[in-house]
């Protein structure tokens, strides 16, 4: 039981290595709001990372092979469309050429790699109702398409079976628990600014089965991961959600329309929306105050101060109260577009409801891949935006509540398995860069085995 009488549990994303390494060092909470064990969590955890990046590069290899092999007519390397992935951030390796080396290296093109977080192999394992629905997903798979633009499938290359081999044990989820004993089950790990940023569909599933409330992460913020939770997690998973709790931002002066409007957007999808005013040593009572009253003005249900990093759950139960209080509310979930709408109605609803923006511009590269899309059958896919989460907009540079301005939408892929069109919006990498000084310089073993400097 928790702090309140009810039983609870708390749903999260795997850590990934590269941010762990690079500029943000662990995942697991800090202060007195943690998870544990961190060092396992943290790092190599229970492999299910280190199998989806496995099995997405195996199908890498299987796709070049099928290429060097002319095992599919027409299917040559141009056509290929499968990237490669690495748990590191390595700048080096976003635009590579494959098979330099003379003709028996494989086919010579162009590649990349992104970020395992970024594969749609771990999207699929977040959105999969179990172990059959995971096979079909990765048979659903679009690999490329030969020169007369037929798709070509894992279900063609008839590596599906290869896949599993990898895959099958990795839908279980990871039980593990806070620093006072309750539940918390991290499991999978999409990243929130490149792919839709939601722990398992599994998992909510699982909790669901113990709990009284389950609080389930959506990475990054309101426009990135609830909008992504209700548009792509909730309507695959049938799940609705009762509430919805906003983390406050800081500098409360020039930072109150940003915390204005996402509050709008939480609300604008017809859910209860608690702010939670983490609490800093150095905040003063006019600050804390000034957070409320601004969360409050622009319609939240409640906003209650928050002290977990000091005081652990001791520190939360306001907090924890003006959820459950939430949760008993009425909710009328509405969304920012209906499923049957097209790619280019959805795109400007996200633009206008939730970005801020006056409307978006397609880049032809976008716009002669959706039609392509549409043309196989993918056009009504929900859109799952890829764009910086250092602002509502596209554009970091653009702070607090950017208005009236245009988006748009560089390059558009199809993760058909996953079930979403992928849009990538401005300037976006699907493998980041090490910072001039990485975490990793922090980080040993000491004398008794244990993991040092992975902790915020």
């Amino acid at each position: 039981m928790g702090r309140l009488g009810h039983k609870v549990s708390v749903n999260l994303r795997e850590p990934t290595l590269g941010p762990i390494f690079g500029i943000k060092g662990g995942g697991t909470g800090g202060g007195n709001a943690r998870i544990v064990p961190e060092d396992e969590i943290n790092i190599h955890f229970t492999g299910d990372a280190h199998a989806v990046a496995s099995a997405h590069n195996l199908l890498a290899a299987l796709v070049d092979n099928a290429v060097f092999r002319n095992a599919i007519p027409d299917f040559d390397p141009s056509g290929i469309q499968w990237s490669r992935v690495t748990d590191a951030s390595d700048r080096g390796l976003r635009q590579v050429i494959a098979g330099v080396g003379g003709s028996g290296y494989g086919p010579l093109r162009e590649a990349r790699f992104d970020i395992v977080s970024a594969s749609e192999i771990m999207a699929i394992l977040a959105l999969a109702d179990g172990p059959d629905d995971l096979r079909e997903r990765i048979s659903r798979i679009v690999v490329g398409a030969t020169r007369g633009g037929e798709s070509v499938t894992v279900e063609q290359l008839g590596v599906q079976g290869a896949l599993m081999t990898l895959l099958h044990q990795t839908v279980m989820p990871n039980l593990v628990q806070t620093l006072e004993g309750q539940p918390a089950i991290v499991h999978a790990g999409p990243f929130g600014n490149i792919a839709h940023g939601c722990s398992s569909i599994l998992a909510d599933k699982l909790a669901l089965g113990y709990a009284d409330y389950v609080i389930t992460e959506a990475g990054f913020a309101s426009d990135l991961g609830f909008e992504k939770f209700m548009h792509i997690k909730t309507r695959q998973s049938g799940l609705l959600p009762k509430a919805a709790v906003l983390p406050d931002v800081d500098r409360v002066n020039r930072g109150g329309p940003n915390l204005a409007h996402h509050v709008g957007i939480v609300a604008s999808f017809g859910l209860p929306c608690v702010v939670a005013i983490n609490r800093f040593g150095s905040d003063s009572p006019e600050e804390l105050a000034a957070v409320r009253d601004i969360a409050l003005e622009a319609g939240a249900t409640a906003a209650v101060e928050c002290d977990g990093y000091a005081q652990g759950g001791a520190g939360a139960e306001e907090l924890a109260q003006a959820v459950v209080d939430a949760t008993r509310a009425e909710s009328n979930i509405t969304y920012a577009y209906p499923l049957e709408a097209t790619a280019q109605e959805k795109a400007l609803a996200l633009a206008q409801k939730v970005y801020g923006a006056a409307d978006v511009a397609w880049s032809t590269q976008a716009t002669n891949q959706l039609r392509y899309f549409e043309s196989q059958g993918w056009g009504s896919l929900p859109i799952c935006m890829a764009k910086t989460h250092l602002s509502i907009s596209h554009d970091p540079s653009l702070r607090n509540r950017p208005q009236g301005y245009t988006f748009p939408i560089n390059d558009l892929r199809a993760s058909v398995g996953a079930g979403f069109l992928y849009a990538l919006a401005g300037r976006i990498e699907t493998l980041p860069g090490l910072p001039s000084r990485p975490r990793a310089l922090d980080m040993d073993v000491n004398a008794d085995g244990e993991v040092i400097g992975i902790l915020n």
